[in-house]
């Protein structure tokens, strides 16, 4: 495109270089012409940015899924009784245990919120073992291609992580313990698969989706509204 430009400048410049107003008039027109040319990013610019925009990314993620409600008020990520235990939860509702059902749910979700937190040090890790050739995948991928890396390089990790937090964080709730005492005695008939009523397990994934849905959320934003690219780098890599 830019040789089409030279050549018509060439074109017509002797058209007015006979007049002096025109003095340098090529000069100019070859400059802005130069200027207009994307500056080509190279390995370190091209990583550095990544990073960075990985980093801005996952900290907002964080932030947001870790404060309180913020999974159980974003109905995006909020974590619902599983489908395969509703009926249970329907008939605890029935016979007067709605408040229960209704704790129940706000604990599941407390504890993702209370687990998101140890992300943090999971991704940093991640970050620093970017190799360019990610960054180059990345950055000429879909527009949530950063979070499909981080969760392929995270997501068991944060799991292992998340689970006993959840576990914990949702045992110290008594509707929880009174729920996982009813959901308990289901286990027990033939007809029930136990690992449907694995609740910590359950809330765990969740946690996790949610977690990965809201970053890419936050790196589609960074690639396309120029609002969120808030430091020099972002821009001059996204902005390409």
């Amino acid at each position: 495109m830019k040789n089409k430009y030279i050549l018509l400048v060439i074109m017509l410049t002797p058209l007015f270089l006979p007049n002096p107003c025109y003095a340098g008039f090529l000069d100019r027109i070859m400059n802005l012409l130069d200027s207009a040319v994307p500056e080509k990013l190279d390995e370190n610019t091209i990583i550095s940015g990544l990073k960075e925009a990985i980093s801005v990314g996952t900290n907002n993620a964080v932030s947001s899924v870790s404060k309180i409600d913020g999974y159980f008020k974003n109905p995006s990520i909020k974590i619902p009784i599983p489908e395969k235990i509703e009926k249970v939860a329907d008939g605890l509702r029935k016979f007067g245990y709605q408040k229960l059902v209704d704790d129940f749910i706000i604990s599941m979700n407390r504890s993702a919120e209370k687990a998101a937190l140890k992300a943090t040090p999971i991704f940093i890790d991640a970050i620093k073992e970017m190799t360019f050739e990610d960054a180059k995948k990345i950055l000429n991928g879909s527009e949530t291609a950063a979070t499909s890396y981080f969760k392929e390089k995270t997501n068991d990790k944060i799991y292992d992580v998340f689970k006993p937090v959840i576990a914990s964080s949702m045992d110290e709730t008594g509707a929880t313990r009174a729920y996982k005492n009813i959901t308990g005695k289901f286990a027990s008939l033939p007809f029930v698969k136990p690992e449907f009523l694995e609740i910590d397990r359950y809330v765990t994934n969740k946690a996790l989706e949610g977690l990965f849905f809201v970053i890419g959320q936050e790196e589609k934003k960074i690639r396309n509204d120029p609002a969120a690219r808030i430091s020099e780098l972002l821009i001059k890599v996204f902005g390409k």
